[in-house]
């Protein structure tokens, strides 16, 4: 894998875990700017990853090691977002019901 498609997955993780403190931190403006940003690199990713790359010679040591690595950036950044998906349904739902002139919920 290209150092510079890696280096995009690195940089997507690390948006990633930020937006997962901000959310932690109830910081949504902070999540909303962060996904953009995650957004504008994912699309600069799909797009230097469509650039001709050398054939991978069979058992490349280098080759695997990065395989290895982005499996475990994109395991990462999918539990980042499963956590921040459920940080972010209750804001939601208080979001929905401001928008349709429902009173907001109390936990106390």
């Amino acid at each position: 894998m290209d150092p510079q498609l890696l280096s995009y997955y690195e940089a997507i993780e690390r948006a990633s875990a930020d937006m997962l403190a901000a959310a932690r931190a109830g910081n949504w403006d902070e999540v909303v700017k962060l996904e953009g940003a995650c957004v504008l690199l994912i699309s600069q990713l799909k797009h230097a990853a469509q650039a001709p790359e050398a054939p991978p010679v069979a058992a490349d040591p280098q080759a695997l090691e990065a395989a290895k690595v982005k499996s475990r950036i994109m395991q990462r950044i999918l539990v980042n977002d499963a956590e921040i998906r459920h940080l972010a349904e209750p804001w939601l739902q208080d979001l929905d019901d401001t928008l349709a002139g429902r009173p907001h919920r109390s936990l106390h």
